[in-house]
């Protein structure tokens, strides 16, 4: 890079977090909106400006690891441990300033971290330590190594509830570091951001360990997205409503009749022999099975597009482009097609955005849309305490089937040799939708964010906030600022940055 560009790049972003910084030492108890309104602008400013300089963000990080228990309820089994991995960057902390804790979700933490700019961005202001902790059970924090998946008896120690006491171990591990204090019951900075199912566990974790957090960050969380709580069709009707939107009708009605063109073709083997070597799978279809798998593989794909719909490149599941699903909506109704080969093959060129963006995939594998053992621990979650209700109707854009819940048992039984006998086992131990008895939780959602189905949707008290952002799509407040981004989402920004303050003036 040109040293004047490097400059240039170097006084934006410092520009940047002075701005911030500013805001965040002021007080925001007054009621003046056009004061408020100025400040937000000038939050605004300051990302458009920082964002304005094009570059590649890399995030330096230190890994740790810590020692902890596989089993945090058991007095018998406690001599089993394993090491959780948690990152940390002590680039902007000084003495006494809070800790910002990412509680990890599905996948690896270091590419969770890489996806996070927000707290980089914020950090610098508020003089904070910045943790990412690992899930256990994905990524390098495995309990048994190779053999973790390998019974029911090896994964029945992934649950959320062993996963918020590994946070509290690491948390508690950097108090006597950073705080000098090993004590528990010492109320300190901490503030836990988390995003998607990690913005659950944030806001589970403040909700279970008030003691340990004065706060929580939650972003494009469905807290609401279980058994009674939540429509079941509300999910794939708002991944459909992204593809209208961004998209447009034809893009519909081909994906629509692409669902009846490739069941129809896999009735024959010449016809699966088709698919797979058009759409270079790298095992062939030869049953019912495969061609339900095929179905699902499809389906996730069309779901991911949706979740990495941001207006510049991004690499949440893989390396796709900004606005991928309009590239696959105009590749996909850009010419002509005579018979149902010819929609296949269309279908083919369409998916490469999603599946070949990068130009080096060999092969399709339809087992999995994500890392495979990532995969693995959040399906076996989806089939334990974190049932959520999904069906699809004429209303949306996916094959029509209800919810049913005796056959999703049976097929997790199945698979994993689990059966979830208490469906509400979460609205018992988090409190469900009363969490009014609660404080200190920001919920944000975008409407393009099929998960905004089943989050938290308006204000609940005092001091658990909600705050929308139209036309923004998951988890697009945590990543860092980019010149592109759109008012709400700064505005999101700035009010996290108002709530973050408040919280820590309670210490």
């Amino acid at each position: 890079m040109p040293q004047h560009s490097q400059s240039l790049k170097l006084f934006a972003a410092a520009c940047y977090v002075s701005i911030v910084n500013y805001i965040s030492k002021m007080d925001f108890s007054f009621n003046s909106h056009k004061i408020q309104q100025l400040i937000l602008l000038m939050i605004l400013l300051a990302q458009k400006w920082k964002g304005a300089i094009s570059y590649d963000v890399k995030y330096s990080l230190e890994t740790r690891r810590l020692e902890v228990p596989v089993d945090h309820f058991s007095y018998l089994d406690r001599q089993l441990t394993f090491n959780i991995r948690y990152l940390i960057s002590a680039k902007y902390h000084v003495k006494d300033g809070p800790v910002f804790v990412y509680t990890g979700g599905v996948g690896d933490i270091m590419k969770i971290a890489q996806n996070t700019g927000f707290l980089f961005d914020i950090a610098p202001a508020f003089n904070a330590l910045i943790v990412f902790i690992e899930h256990r059970y994905y990524g390098q924090s495995l309990p048994f190594g190779n053999n973790s998946f390998a019974s029911p008896e090896h994964m029945r120690y992934l649950t959320t509830k062993q996963a918020l006491s590994d946070y509290v171990w690491v948390v508690n591990s950097l108090r006597k570091e950073f705080f000098e204090s090993s004590v528990s019951r010492d109320f300190l900075p901490i503030i836990a951001f988390g995003g998607s199912y990690g913005g659950m566990l944030s806001a589970w974790l403040r909700i279970k360990y008030p003691n340990v957090v004065i706060g929580a960050i939650s972003s494009s969380a469905p807290i609401f997205y279980f058994q009674g709580l939540s429509d079941c069709s509300g999910f794939y009707e708002k991944v459909t409503y992204v593809f209208e939107k961004i998209g447009h009708d034809q893009c519909i009605k081909t994906i629509k009749l692409g669902w009846d063109v490739i069941i129809n073709l896999t009735k024959t083997k010449l016809g699966m022999d088709f698919i797979s070597s058009t759409w270079r799978l790298c095992s062939r279809l030869r049953s019912l099975e495969d061609v339900e798998m095929l179905l699902d593989w499809l389906k996730n794909i069309y779901i991911n597009m949706v979740l990495s719909n941001y207006h510049y490149p991004s690499d949440l599941f893989t390396p796709l482009p900004a606005f991928p699903v309009k590239i696959f909506c105009d590749k996909l109704t850009t010419g002509y097609f005579n018979d149902t080969k010819g929609l296949i093959e269309q279908f083919s060129e369409a998916l490469q955005i999603y599946t070949n963006y990068t130009g080096t995939t060999v092969c399709n594998n339809i087992n999995y849309t994500m890392d495979k053992y990532d995969e693995i621990a959040f399906n076996y979650q989806l089939c334990t305490e974190l049932i959520m209700p999904k069906c699809s109707t004429t209303e949306d854009m996916f094959i029509t089937k209800p919810w049913d819940y005796e056959k999703y048992s049976l097929d997790c039984l199945k698979k994993y040799g689990v059966k979830n006998f208490q469906p509400d086992a979460q609205l018992i131990e988090y409190g469900g939708k009363y969490l009014k008895a609660y404080s200190n939780i920001v919920f944000t959602t975008g409407n393009l964010d099929p998960y905004s189905c089943c989050g938290v949707s308006s204000n609940l008290s005092n001091t658990i906030y909600h705050y929308n952002m139209p036309d923004s799509p998951h988890l697009v407040d945590l990543r860092n600022s980019d010149i592109a981004d759109n008012n709400y989402i700064s505005t999101t920004r700035a009010s996290i940055i108002n709530a973050i303050k408040q919280f820590l003036n309670m210490v």
